[in-house]
């Protein structure tokens, strides 16, 4: 027995982490290399080892036996026998194929299986989703395929528990001269922040080596600039892909003040403006939009418009599948993700692995706060009753409905009042799901709401006047989730959210966690209605951020004689 382990490792590679022992801190951070957050209930948080898990941490650098006795160490009873096979096994598969140009004929590439067995390429020609492929064995150690089918063959050998080392390169795309400016057109002094300079190195890779995979920063961490750090290290036309128009033109703005560029350079596409220029933003919206049903993606041109060489997809876990399938055809294009958190709702996190690449590199959103680059935030979950009525058509609603009862809890917008006046004098977001409760509150506080359904132009302005300090308190829906600049907000508080998304989580928090000029904390808070499903589901909504050592205090606010 290992009285120092905080964790109990169980065959099924779940382990448990016991939240009151003196090493879990150090025990949160190492399993976070090789593990993911599960649940994280008062006592024990459990976390499970994936193959993907392993890959990532593989794709790292790091090996097999590191994560082995990293388990070891903070393990307290023996690892169950069978575990380190697994891991030996799932890690040994990362780089286990590699795929690579094939001189003798250009139109297609070569699958190797660089681990010497014969057997690895034969069984898998047998997969039925690998038919379709033309999988042409050369000898037993390799295989020809059409190159046109790059990205499709990674994906579906990803998901039979093969991902591939891609080896084949990158073209050029068409040059352009990019350069960061030392002082930014509004006149400050710019530098990149170390740990932003250590990204586009860990993407770029070893002479030029690299060019696809993700790079997970928190909210305020700078993501844009280091994008722009990646156009001017490749010096290529770029094709930069986000979330909303907002965030198209806070990517525009950046670029203007941060690089030599001229705006003629730059092009905006989305659904008001239509430009197609040597550095192109444009939204996954667009893309992704069609008159009817069964009408094609005509936007998705976009990828062909110019020959681009290097494409950088912003908020890369909102990509959509129609996304995926066109990126799966450009594998010759350098590809940059950039996100806060890898984690997706829908289970595709393997297809973001396999089409953009590996996690390049990652920063934990609290090494960042310690060293003032991110605010300092207190997050507290408020657990409010419901009213006695309200209560009853709760028990008897089903489903669905039964949630949105509980997440549109009336007594929710005194508690906001409160709050109001607690944080007087600061920037405060209040962020919901429901239109119905916002606008409800909205009117109550007579605050400005911002909604999906007010054009860009009428949101613009209102993003501009809170900025300016010119209104202290917005109410936004979920338009304000992803990529809006509010640097000043320190409040946000949450009303209500969609079910147990631990993404929609990280995001609204990372509303508040640029750094203020007077050097101020920030304050998150969740309203939840007690004893519902709603709490529940802010059980796990919540899981990501705790995996990144933020804690939830837990208040409660009752009727009287409740």
């Amino acid at each position: 027995m290992n009285t120092d382990g905080a964790c109990i490792v169980q065959r099924d590679l779940t382990i448990l982490l016991e939240k009151n022992h003196p090493g879990f801190e150090d025990a949160r951070a190492q399993l976070a290399l090789f593990a993911e957050l599960v649940k994280s209930p008062a006592h024990y948080h459990t976390y499970r080892i994936t193959p993907l898990s392993l890959w990532n941490a593989a794709a790292a650098g790091r090996s097999a036996e590191e994560v082995i006795q990293g388990l070891r160490r903070l393990s307290r009873w023996e690892i169950p026998s069978g575990i380190t096979e697994d891991i030996v096994k799932w890690m040994s598969r990362y780089g286990s194929l590699k795929l690579y140009g094939y001189d003798k004929e250009p139109d297609r590439l070569c699958l190797e299986c660089v681990t010497g067995d014969p057997g690895v390429l034969e069984s898998l020609t047998q997969e039925k989703g690998l038919a379709g492929f033309h999988m042409n064995l050369i000898d037993p150690l390799r295989a020809l395929v059409p190159s046109l089918w790059r990205g499709a063959l990674k994906q579906e050998l990803a998901r039979l528990g093969y991902p591939v080392l891609d080896e084949a390169g990158y073209h050029q795309g068409q040059a352009l001269s990019i350069q960061l400016r030392p002082v930014t057109a509004g006149g400050k002094r710019f530098d990149l922040r170390p740990y932003q300079a250590e990204g586009v190195e860990a993407f770029a890779g070893d002479q030029d080596s690299g060019g696809s995979g993700v790079l997970v920063l928190p909210c305020g961490a700078g993501k844009t600039v280091i994008g722009l750090a990646a156009m001017a290290h490749f010096q290529c036309e770029t094709l930069i892909l986000t979330s909303n128009v907002t965030s198209v033109r806070q990517w525009i703005s950046e670029i203007a003040d941060k690089t030599t560029l001229s705006l003629d350079a730059v092009g905006e596409y989305t659904g008001e403006r239509k430009y197609v220029r040597p550095i192109t933003v444009s939204t996954y919206q667009i893309l992704t939009h069609r008159g009817k049903k069964e009408d094609g993606f005509k936007h998705m041109s976009l990828f062909n418009e110019r020959d681009w060489g290097l494409i950088i997809y912003d908020e890369v876990h909102l990509l959509p599948a129609p996304v995926f399938r066109a990126t799966a055809d450009i594998q010759a294009t350098r590809r940059l993700g950039l996100t806060a958190t890898l984690v997706r709702e829908d289970g595709c996190e393997r297809d973001v692995f396999s089409l953009i690449g590996p996690k390049r590199y990652e920063v934990p959103w609290r090494a960042l706060e310690e060293r003032g680059f991110i605010a300092q935030v207190e997050c507290e979950e408020v657990r409010v009753s419901m009213p006695a009525g309200l209560k009853e058509r709760y028990i008897q609603a089903e489903g669905r409905e039964k949630y949105r009862i509980a997440a549109e809890n009336p007594r929710k917008t005194e508690i906001v009042k409160r709050l109001l006046d607690r944080h007087a004098g600061r920037q405060i977001l209040i962020i919901g799901q429901y239109l119905d409760q916002l606008r409800e509150i909205a009117r109550s506080l007579d605050v400005p709401l911002i909604t999906g359904s007010m054009p860009q132009e009428e949101r613009g302005k209102w993003f501009s006047q809170f900025r300016k300090g010119e209104i202290p308190v917005l109410a936004v829906s979920k338009v304000a989730n992803f990529a809006v600049d509010l640097p000043d907000a320190s409040v946000a508080i949450q009303i209500s959210g969609s079910f147990g998304s631990r993404q929609e989580e990280a995001q609204r928090l990372g509303r508040i966690l640029r750094p203020k000029q007077d050097g101020s904390g920030a304050f998150f808070y969740t309203l939840v209605s007690e004893e519902t499903r709603e709490q529940e589901f802010a059980m796990r909504r919540q899981l990501f951020l705790i995996e990144q050592g933020y804690e939830y205090a837990v208040s409660f606010e009752r009727e009287e004689g409740a």
